[in-house]
This record gives structure tokens, C-alpha cells and sequence, in this order.
């Protein structure tokens, strides 16, 4: 395949504190479901790549004896290591500050590796070879997934999607998404590259959510993006706050927005009869 899309880094910087606070977890209905046809054994390694503050590392710190927590951003990796220390039965979740293309695993020594909204931000080919070398035999591989809320059909999200494209195009932040990143993935599907890297199946297990939004929530939420964080708002953050509400206000009931978020994670399994070279 040609070389894949690249985004650039640093695009998080600044921030973990509003990801931490404004992006939503993903539900337990999910996440035992994953544990269930994953089976870990309570005393393997757990790396979550990608991690952004930990949304999946933290929920499943009691199933593992070891957890890495890998993000190329330092804030991120700063809040993990807080939180780790600030939470009990959490100081096996150890804060890793890298790249996933340059983290060092010894082979065969991870039971479960998760990627959280961002195998696509990822070079994918790199990154699905050295997960395959990483896991154990019968291991897995879940890319995580949840819908964002300015994507979907309904009145205010069509609104929401809308203003942030003008604001985007407003402070010339069209490129931190590189184009053609979504038309890449397309023509070859996650599927394709992670059976190239040897893996035997990939399966989709979805979960409805419903969540009721208040407008200050999306603001922060919109500051835990890559498009519009707050090195890009900078001094123009309270005129898209006020634009935010001017835009939403007619659309919300008790000044809540209520929306459906799908939760989603394709599990692909490493055979056992696998070999690493």
C-alpha cells in the first residue's frame, strides 16, 4: 500500500484536562462484554495505545496485573500518572510517554492491546504488525470506537457539526485533519491491514447509549479535540462560546441536548498457533 497519511504531532497538546473531564466513558455494558470474549487471566499485561487519560486503562485496571497507559502527548501521560497515584488499587497503571510506532514490548508479553478512537490517527500497517509481535498467542486486539456528538442526523448536531466547520475555517485549522485521511481508510478498511499483519478475524460489537448534553459540556468538549483545542480558540474562546449558545440555545429542552452515542469495538484475535519472527 502507499505511504499513509500522517498527522501531526502535537495536535493534543494542552488538552487533558478538558478530555479528561469532557469525553465520555465508555459503558460498562461495554466493557464487560469485551472482558468476557477476551477472558484475561487477572495476572497478564493490559497496553492501552493512544490512551488520552486513561478511558479504557482505568475501568479495566482490576483484570490485569500490569498496565501500560501509552501517549505521545506529555499532558496526557502526566494525567495517568496522577490519576494512577490518586486512585486506589491503580498503581499498576504505569504512564508510558511515546509514540506507538517507537514504544519498546517485548514479544509475546501482552494479553490485551486496546486503541481508543485513534487507530486511524495511527500508521496503521506499522502499528498492527507490532501489536500482532506484542501479543501472546490467542491474544487480542480491540480498536475502540464511540460517535462524536456534532456527526450525527439530528437538528442541533447538524448545527453543532456546522459552526465548528466555520470556526475551523475562521482560525485556519482545517489542516490539523490532513485530507485524504478518511478517503485512505476507506480504500483499505482496518479489516484489510490488520489481516495483512496476521490477525484471523475482526468482529464488530456495538452498544446504543443514550446522553443528555448541557451546551457548557460540548464547549469542553470541543477543547479535548485536536481541531479545536485551546492553542487554537486561544483569545477567540469566549466569542465561540457565545456563537456555541447562540447556535444551540433553540434546540435544547431544560437546557439539555440529547443525543444517542454509539459505542463500538472491533475485536481481532491473534491465533494461538501463531509464531513472531
Amino acid at each position: 500500500m502507499a505511504n499513509e497519511v500522517s498527522f501531526q504531532p502535537g495536535l493534543y497538546r494542552g488538552t487533558a484536562g478538558y478530555y479528561d473531564r469532557f469525553r465520555l466513558p465508555y459503558p460498562a455494558i461495554m466493557l464487560t462484554d469485551l472482558s468476557r470474549r477476551t477472558s484475561p487471566s487477572g495476572h497478564g499485561r493490559l497496553l492501552d495505545l493512544a490512551c488520552g487519560t486513561g478511558q479504557l486503562a482505568f475501568p479495566l485496571s482490576d483484570r490485569f496485573a500490569d498496565i501500560w497507559a501509552v501517549d505521545a502527548e506529555m499532558d496526557m501521560a502526566r494525567a495517568i500518572h496522577d490519576k494512577a497515584a490518586a486512585t486506589e488499587g491503580a498503581a499498576h497503571v504505569r504512564a508510558v510517554n511515546a509514540t506507538v510506532e517507537e514504544l519498546d514490548v517485548d514479544a509475546e508479553s501482552v494479553e490485551l492491546i486496546l486503541i481508543g478512537n485513534a487507530f486511524h490517527r495511527l500508521r496503521r500497517t506499522v502499528v498492527a504488525r507490532r501489536c500482532f509481535t506484542w501479543l501472546e498467542p490467542d491474544g487480542h486486539l480491540a480498536l475502540c470506537w464511540s460517535t462524536s456528538p456534532w456527526a450525527g442526523p439530528l437538528e442541533w448536531q447538524q448545527a453543532f457539526g456546522a459552526l465548528l466547520h466555520r470556526w475551523q475555517d475562521a482560525l485556519g485549522a482545517t489542516s490539523r485533519i490532513p485530507p485524504g485521511a478518511e478517503q485512505q481508510r476507506q480504500a483499505d478498511p482496518d479489516q484489510d491491514v490488520l489481516s495483512r499483519a496476521g490477525f484471523d478475524s475482526l468482529e464488530r460489537h456495538h452498544f446504543a447509549v443514550e446522553h443528555r448534553w448541557t451546551i457548557d459540556e460540548l464547549a469542553g468538549h470541543v477543547r479535548s479535540t485536536s481541531f479545536l483545542p485551546p492553542s487554537v480558540l486561544t483569545d477567540s474562546a469566549s466569542e465561540f462560546d457565545a456563537d456555541l449558545i447562540n447556535e444551540l440555545s433553540p434546540h435544547t429542552t431544560n437546557g439539555l441536548l440529547t443525543e444517542t452515542v454509539s459505542f463500538a469495538y472491533d475485536l481481532a484475535h491473534k491465533p494461538a498457533t501463531a509464531t513472531t519472527d
